[in-house]
């Protein structure tokens, strides 16, 4: 003769449970970042990337002369790294 034996309880309603304890303990506790960008961001990364918008547009129309005549082609180097500066602090912008 087979007994059927009762199966027991999933104790997933009680892990479901536990972990919206444990998460609102963590929420409580954990400091929120601000919602807002500061206030110089938006106007640091435009101005970049102007900046190095105009450099190389300048390198190009001078002939490669300016704006600093001793870097040669590492003013195209200058003018995408103020570019990549701007991107990075676009990164941040909330």
């Amino acid at each position: 003769m087979v007994y059927l034996s009762r199966m027991p309880k999933s104790k997933l309603r009680k892990k479901v449970a536990e972990q919206r304890a444990h998460n609102q303990e963590v929420d409580v506790k954990t400091p929120h970042a601000p919602l807002e960008s500061p206030s110089w961001l938006a106007p640091t990364m435009v101005a970049s990337f102007v900046i190095g918008l105009l450099w190389i547009v300048v390198f190009y129309v001078t002939q490669t002369v300016w704006p600093i005549r001793g870097l040669g082609q590492w003013n195209m180097v200058v003018g995408f790294g103020f570019i990549a500066f701007g991107f990075s602090l676009a990164t941040r912008w909330r």
